[in-house]
């Protein structure tokens, strides 16, 4: 371990994090409807107004975590409120379940409904924090009340919205890494403010984990897949059954370790590692640097246009989950893939002129033109968490 380093790179991360909040604080919150805008370019200038449904919970969770992790500062906790407040008021379709929208206008007149429940978990995770900050039961509540719709919603209940299956189910159906590896994060985050329901969380985070691994995780092949029959088949025949997204994957093997320390179950740890690995090793670009977006995992060409592309997000998982198992195992290889990682972000994601991360970078590293800060899919949440976490880690990882 090289201690210097380490200490330097948390004061990075503390700098950072700073920077980053104040940057969606100054140009992101909504003082007039409420809320948080999210597209913002380079320089933090606003350029839609639209609402990603998805950001006002991350923006939520994480400005009312940082309250939990560092003290309630006012301006922190109003942000959080705010964005729990417009979700209250225009983000949930009343009249279908109490489904949540996928995008609002600026002053949350409803524009897309999507089958997944993402906007769900994320307005469940921001009123659960708020909760354990304020002790607001109200927003407990609304948590509870969300979570059990995801839970039913991820297990067969007919869909309230009407939409219906994604693909023709007669033809193929399957399961996606997504619902089970966010539902896991969100009871993990449920059950550290309401351990009154404990028993219910520990239940559920155990079906997330059997889901994960005995379906998605594929050893013998050597990746994690997104997207696989009911029973766990292979679909290699298809572009959409050889899709790996190692970001996805690194983000779920911490998930799978912060169970596995909860649990103290070493078996779901070293399943988590060997999910981390396969991706790494497969997923980090060898001539540029940085980890590609997708891959096939028969070296097949990619369906999507973007898979070479390097994303924000991916990367800020790699930073966490390599911390958390070289915290938890001391080897090598976990500290070299942090540093591999650590050295890339702050070469060509962080920007500190006018603040955050660039979103979206070309093979070579170079942002995409012109350059954007926030999107619809880009907000304060992976960059803030992993910014905490960092912080956090090398902290344990020094003492």
């Amino acid at each position: 371990m090289n201690r210097e380093y380490l200490l330097e790179a948390q004061k990075w991360a503390k700098e950072e994090l700073e920077i980053c909040t104040n940057f969606w604080l100054r140009n992101g919150i909504d003082k007039e409807n409420g809320g948080v805008y999210t597209c913002l370019d380079k320089e933090g200038k606003i350029y839609s107004t639209d609402k990603s449904v998805w950001m006002q919970g991350r923006c939520g969770w994480i400005f009312a975590h940082l309250c939990h992790v560092y003290g309630v500062k006012e301006e922190w906790l109003q942000a959080s409120k705010s964005c729990l407040d417009f979700m209250e008021k225009y983000c949930i379709n009343r009249e279908c379940g109490d489904r949540m929208y996928f995008t609002v206008t600026a002053d949350g007149k409803p524009l897309r409904q999507r089958r997944y429940c993402f906007s769900e978990g994320f307005y469940c995770i921001a009123n659960a924090e708020y909760y354990g900050v304020t002790g607001d039961k109200e927003c407990l509540e609304r948590a509870r009340k969300a979570y059990k719709l995801i839970y039913e919603l991820n297990h067969g209940a007919a869909d309230p919205t009407g939409l219906g299956a994604k693909t023709i189910p007669e033809t193929r159906t399957g399961r996606a890494l997504g619902n089970p590896m966010i539902f896991l994060n969100t009871t993990a985050i449920m059950r550290r403010v309401d351990p009154e329901n404990k028993e219910l969380y520990d239940r559920y985070s155990n079906e997330c984990i059997e889901e994960i691994v005995k379906y998605h995780f594929k050893p013998e092949i050597g990746c994690t897949l997104e997207s696989v029959g009911m029973d766990g088949e292979f679909m290699s025949d298809v572009s959409a059954g050889r899709v790996v997204n190692p970001g996805h994957d690194i983000e779920c093997s911490w998930f799978l370790m912060e169970e596995a320390n909860y649990q103290k179950n070493e078996d779901i740890h070293k399943t988590a590692r060997e999910i981390f690995r396969m991706a790494f090793d497969k997923g980090w670009d060898k001539e540029y640097g940085g980890l590609l977006y997708f891959f096939d995992c028969l070296g097949n060409p990619p369906e999507a246009y973007e898979h070479d592309m390097k994303l924000w997000w991916p990367h800020n998982e790699i930073v966490i989950a390599s911390l958390m198992a070289y915290r938890d195992t001391k080897e090598d290889y976990f500290f070299d893939c942090f540093e591999k990682t650590f050295e890339y972000v702050k070469t060509y994601f962080s920007e500190r002129t006018y603040g955050e991360w660039y979103g979206y970078l070309r093979r070579d590293g170079k942002p995409t033109e012109p350059a954007c800060k926030g999107s619809t899919f880009k907000g304060p949440f992976h960059l803030p968490r992993m910014l905490v976490m960092m912080d956090k880690l090398i902290g344990e990882i020094i003492d």
